[in-house]
C-alpha cells in the first residue's frame, strides 16, 4: 500500500500544470532529437543542463526524463522512413522497418513501433515502481566496503561495455578519474592539481565537462569529418495496422519487454543487445520467416522497438537506487542530480521521496504524451530532417556557449569548455567513448571517500574487503567481469 500511496502523491506532483508542461516540452524535444540522426539524448541533456539550473529540481528531472525516452520513440521514424537510425538502439528497427516502408507499409511499421514503445514503456515503468523501492530498502544495508566495490564494478563494466575495446574504455575512465581529483581534497582540504588557477579550487563543473564532451565535440566532429548524406524518403502511408498485424505484433511487444528490461538494470546493459536478441527471437518464432530481409516482417519492428524502450526505462533503477549510471544519458542525469545537491542512492527514496515518485509518475504520463505525439504528428517530425546540418550544429554551439557562460559568467569556463570539446573531438575521432569520462569524474570522488572510510573501518587494513561477505561477493563479480570474456575468447580461438 505504501508504494501505491507514494505513487498517487507522485501523480499529484507530476500532474501540476507546470510539471505537465515540462514533461510535454521534454517529450517534444526528445522526439525531435530522436528524429535528427547523430544528436542523441545525451547531447541534448548535456546541452540543456546549464539552462535548467534555476528550475525546480522535480520539474528539471521530469524534463530530462522526457528527453531521454522521447528520443527512443523518435528514433524509429527515421529508421523506418529513411533507413537512418537516430539512435544506436534503432539500428535493428531500420532493418525490417525500412523494407516495410519500401513495400508500401510504412504506416503499419510506424504504428507498431509507437504502440510497442508505449506498451513496453508502461510495463517497464510498472516494474520500476514495484522493484526500485525494494532494491533501495536492501541497498541501505550496504557499508563503505560494499559501496566501493559496487563503484569499482561500475567502472569495470562501463569502461568495458561502452568502448570499442576495454583499453579505450579504461583510458577514458582514467581521464575522468583524473578530472575528479582536481580541486580541494575532501579530508585535508589541500588544493590538488589546480595549477594555481583559482577557478579550479571548487573542482571541474560536471555540466561544463558534459556539454564539452557531448555537445561541442559532436558539432565539431560533424563539421570536420562527416560529409553530406542524401537519403531518399519512402512514401508515408496512413499510420494504422490491420487486424492481422495487431495479432502478429502484440506477442512480440510482450516478449521484447521482458527481454529488454533486465538489460537496462545492470551496468553491462544497454539497448543495442536486447534489440538484437529480440529480433533474433522474433525471426526464430515467426510463422512468416520469408518476410524477414525481403518485404519486411512487422515482428522485426515490433520486438526491437519494445525491447529498446523497456531497457531505457529500466536504467532508472540502478540510477535511482544505487547511484550507478548504465548509459551515456544516465551518466549525464547523475550529474544533473548532483548539481541540485541530490545524491542518487538507497537513501534517495527517504530524503527526496517526493521528487523520485513524481519522476516515476511522470513516466506514465510521458508514455501517453509520446503516443499522442508520435502517431498523428509523424509527418511533422519527418520535416525536421530538412533542416541543414550547418545551421543546426551552429545553433547547438551557440546554445552550449551561452548556457555554460551563464553558470558563473566566467571567461575561463568558456576556454575550458572548448578545450574539453577538442578533447572530445579527438576521443570521438579515435573511438574513445565519452561516457566513462563522465562516470569517472562523478563517481571517482565518491569512490575515493568510500575507500578511505572502508580502510578506516578495517583499521588501516585492506583485508576488510574480503572479510565482509557483500564486498567479497562483489570482488568475485568484478574479477569475473574482467576475466571471463577473455577466457571465452581464448577458448574460441583454440577451437578454431
Amino acid at each position: 500500500m505504501d508504494i501505491l500511496n507514494n505513487l498517487m502523491q507522485g501523480f499529484a506532483t507530476a500532474a501540476t500544470p507546470v510539471n505537465l508542461l515540462w514533461a510535454l516540452l521534454g517529450c517534444t524535444i526528445g522526439t525531435a532529437v530522436g528524429v535528427l540522426p547523430g544528436i542523441g539524448p545525451a547531447t541534448a541533456v548535456a546541452m540543456l543542463l546549464p539552462i535548467t539550473l534555476k528550475v525546480d529540481p522535480t520539474a528539471s528531472m521530469i524534463f530530462f526524463a522526457g528527453i531521454y525516452y522521447g528520443a527512443m520513440y523518435g528514433g524509429s521514424t527515421t529508421s523506418i522512413l529513411l533507413n537512418t537510425p537516430g539512435e544506436a538502439g534503432s539500428m535493428v528497427t531500420a532493418m525490417e522497418g525500412n523494407l516495410m516502408a519500401k513495400h508500401g507499409r510504412a504506416g503499419a511499421a510506424l504504428a507498431t513501433a509507437a504502440i510497442g514503445s508505449f506498451v513496453a514503456g508502461t510495463i517497464a515503468t510498472v516494474l520500476v515502481t514495484l522493484f526500485a523501492p525494494l532494491i533501495a530498502t536492501h541497498a541501505v544495508k550496504l557499508g563503505p566496503p560494499e559501496y566501493f566495490m559496487l563503484m569499482l564494478l561500475a567502472f569495470c563494466t562501463v569502461s568495458a561495455v561502452l568502448g570499442k575495446s576495454t583499453l579505450r574504455g579504461l583510458t577514458s575512465l582514467f581521464v575522468g578519474l583524473s578530472m575528479g581529483l582536481v580541486g580541494l581534497d575532501q579530508i585535508s582540504g589541500q588544493a590538488r592539481y589546480t595549477a594555481g588557477v583559482p577557478e579550479l579550487l571548487d573542482g571541474l563543473e560536471v555540466v561544463l565537462i558534459a556539454v564539452g564532451l557531448f555537445a561541442v565535440s559532436e558539432a565539431l566532429y560533424v563539421v570536420l569529418y562527416e560529409g553530406r548524406v542524401d537519403e531518399s524518403q519512402n512514401k508515408l502511408t496512413k499510420v494504422h495496422m490491420t487486424g492481422a498485424e495487431w495479432r502478429r505484433s502484440w506477442p512480440a511487444w510482450l516478449r521484447a519487454t521482458f527481454i529488454g528490461f533486465p538489460f537496462g538494470t545492470v551496468p553491462a546493459g544497454g539497448s543495442e543487445i536486447p534489440t538484437f536478441l529480440s529480433y533474433a527471437t522474433e525471426k526464430k518464432l515467426s510463422k512468416h520467416k520469408s518476410e524477414f530481409g525481403t518485404t519486411g516482417a512487422i515482428e522485426g519492428v515490433a520486438g526491437p522497438e519494445a525491447a529498446n524502450n523497456a531497457a531505457i526505462t529500466a536504467t532508472l533503477i540502478p540510477l535511482l537506487t544505487l547511484g550507478i549510471p548504465t548509459s551515456n544519458t544516465t551518466a549525464i542525469l547523475l550529474g544533473a542530480f548532483q548539481n541540485y545537491g541530490i545524491n542518487p542512492g538507497p537513501q534517495l527514496f527517504d530524503t527526496n521521496g517526493a521528487l523520485v515518485w513524481a519522476l516515476i509518475a511522470s513516466l506514465y504520463i510521458g508514455n501517453v504524451m509520446l503516443l499522442v505525439l508520435n502517431l498523428p504528428l509523424v509527418g511533422l517530425w519527418v520535416k525536421l530532417l530538412k533542416i541543414p546540418k550547418a545551421p543546426l550544429y551552429a545553433g547547438i554551439l551557440i546554445f552550449a556557449t551561452v548556457g555554460v557562460y551563464g553558470m558563473r559568467q566566467s571567461a575561463f569556463d568558456l576556454v575550458l569548455l572548448y578545450a574539453i570539446g577538442l578533447l572530445g573531438l579527438v576521443m570521438r575521432r579515435f573511438d574513445f567513448p565519452a561516457a566513462p569520462v563522465v562516470v569517472g569524474m562523478i563517481l571517482g570522488p565518491l569512490a575515493e571517500a568510500q575507500l578511505r572510510n572502508a580502510v578506516s573501518i578495517g583499521e588501516g587494513s585492506f583485508a576488510v574487503f574480503v572479510q565482509r561477505p557483500g564486498s567479497l561477493f562483489l570482488l568475485v563479480v568484478i574479477v569475473a567481469v574482467l576475466v571471463l570474456p577473455r577466457l571465452i575468447r581464448m577458448r574460441r580461438r583454440h577451437r578454431f
